[in-house]
């Protein structure tokens, strides 16, 4: 399938990288159309989806089965009146009928618009409102379902809902019913340019309301470097992202670049991860791919890895958040597998990452993608010189790279704010080092000064995991009249370090901190907590630790 959209496949070095990638993006690209169907006419049986769950149910679904199933729920979506440019809310979880859904709104020109389960009425009316969600596609749960009725009587434009089950509430259709009654599908004349809208995503920023990133149907063809050079994905692999479908993970990691691969996407849908049943999982059914955010693989690290047969396992990957070196050396030790860090938002694709060819430096996250002009600047705009933070940018002086977002929906005025004159701002605080590798520092809003210091609070994290105690960590600011900010430590500690008296381990850990990194880092005050607010998809909220300490 490569083949189709790359003049060159294979690659021996970065500098052939850099100079021979070119991917063809053909008119009114598809990629229901012009990779799921296309898998369903040259092989039908190869398995698309590997789907489990924590019930012990199991599905294998074939690209015929995809093109088959997509097709049905195309035509019944027609049905209830989504055409070309309609707002479709997707609130599946790790529900199989996701796969259905997406791949249906691209066959009829429809926006996807996937949504965490956890959305209040708030979350949903905004939402609603701010899109004009035309219809809401969910699971079958009391809390969802609930969610959802409350939002309605605010919410005008939402016209139909559609429930996946296992119980069809109350005025919702039945998704599977409908699919199974619905007439032969009738592909749309023209269903897309390829500038449309294809997904919108509502992503949170540290103020103010989820921002709506919207991407255009070109976008999924900028996952071949996502799946084929980061993953390292062939037409064998099994390939396991662990990231709810709510978030852009999922499309990182379980869509895109591993069908244009050629490769099976493996899914457990779990209530709670527990990193024993995904290690089960792994042994099982023999993943050779694995891709995750840090916290799961620091879990991971804590069990007895020796019960388990990962022999199936041949390439590890994480993004989501820095890797803090003592994590990659712990997995190394264990497994033998280099964790290949990759760094890009949800307004992005895959913008830096270490491909199969490069060596990883634990703790970086890799080197720009080519689709890219990734750069650092100063504050003033200058170019930062090695060794010197500045903000990551993506320098766009003739056209949009592809993979990188439209702008902001109906937001014109921040969509400028990010981008302009050229340049794409990710607000995200980085250095270079000698060799061309990048290392994350923070977020602009994240970054502590204090005493005249700029402390980025990735650096002190890693300090404090190379401590025994340490089994997760985050660092924040807190205001100091003195001193503008000092660091504070947010801290789940082991098992055995529990009992110990708070004031003995604080003391411990700070001049732990002192001795492995630069002693103005260490944090003056050090809190103790059994778990950290976290994102669905595994983030630390950072936010919520700063607000909570006001």
């Amino acid at each position: 399938m490569l083949e189709k959209f790359l003049k060159q496949t294979q690659f021996k070095s970065q500098q052939d990288f850099i100079d021979n990638l070119q991917i063809e993006v053909p008119e009114n690209f598809n990629f229901a159309y012009d990779v799921v169907d296309e898998w369903a006419r040259i092989a039908p049986e190869k398995k698309a989806i590997c789907w489990t769950n924590d019930k012990g149910e199991h599905i294998d679904f074939t690209f015929a089965d995809m093109k088959k199933y997509s097709d049905q729920t195309a035509s019944y979506l027609q049905s209830l009146g989504i055409g070309r440019g309609d707002m479709v809310m997707l609130i599946l979880k790790r529900r199989f009928e996701y796969w259905f859904c997406v791949l249906a709104l691209h066959k009829l020109g429809a926006v996807g618009i996937p949504a965490t389960h956890l959305l209040t009425k708030k979350d949903i009316v905004y939402r609603a409102n701010a899109a004009d969600i035309k219809m809401v596609i969910s699971v079958g749960e009391p809390a969802v379902t609930q969610s959802i009725r409350d939002a309605l009587p605010e919410s005008p434009t939402i016209q139909t809902l559609v429930s996946t089950g296992p119980q069809i509430p109350e005025g919702f259709h039945d998704f599977h019913k409908g699919i199974i009654e619905a007439g032969p599908f009738v592909r749309p004349a023209h269903p897309n340019n390829n500038d449309d809208i294809l997904l919108l995503y509502f992503t949170s920023g540290t103020t103010g309301d989820p921002k709506m990133v919207i991407h255009d149907y070109t976008y999924p063809l900028a996952h071949i470097v996502t799946a084929s050079y980061w993953h390292n994905l062939h037409e064998n692999s099994l390939h396991l992202t662990i990231a709810d479908t709510g978030w852009a993970k999922a499309v990182w990691g379980k869509l895109y670049g591993q069908w244009l691969a050629g490769a099976t996407i493996f899914v457990y849908d779990h209530e709670k991860f527990t990193p024993a049943d995904m290690l089960q999982m792994i042994q099982d059914h023999r993943i050779t791919s694995l891709c995750a955010p840090p916290t799961i693989f620091r879990f991971l690290i804590r069990e007895d890895l020796a019960k388990y047969d990962l022999s199936s396992l041949e390439y590890c990957t994480i993004a989501g958040e820095a890797l803090n070196p003592a994590v990659y050396e712990s997995f190394l030790k264990l497994t033998g597998i280099k964790l290949k860090e990759g760094f890009g938002q949800t307004e992005t694709t895959l913008s830096l990452f270490t491909p199969p060819w490069v060596e990883p430096k634990p703790g970086s996250m890799g080197i720009p993608n080519p689709l890219y002009e990734v750069d650092l600047i100063r504050p003033d705009g200058s170019k930062a010189e090695d060794g010197e933070q500045g903000q990551i940018i993506i320098r766009t002086p003739n056209r949009k790279p592809l993979g990188l977002y439209k702008g902001y929906y109906r937001d014109p005025e921040l969509s400028h704010e990010t981008w302009h004159d050229g340049i794409y701002y990710t607000g995200d605080i980085a250095w270079r080092d000698e060799d061309g590798y990048y290392w994350f520092v923070g977020r602009a809003d994240d970054v502590i000064k204090s005493s005249g210091y700029r402390i980025g609070p990735f650096e002190v994290e890693s300090a404090l995991m190379t401590h025994p105690a340490v089994v997760e960590c985050a660092i924040t600011g807190v205001p100091d009249e003195i001193r503008g900010q000092v660091v504070k430590a947010t801290i789940v500690l082991a098992a055995d370090y529990r009992d110990r008296p708070q004031q003995e381990m604080v003391k411990e850990i700070q001049e732990h901190v002192k001795q492995v990194t630069a002693p103005y880092k260490y944090p003056r005050i050090v809190e103790f907590v059994t778990e950290l607010p976290k994102t669905i998809s595994g983030k630390i909220r950072r936010i919520e630790i700063r607000e909570k300490g006001k």
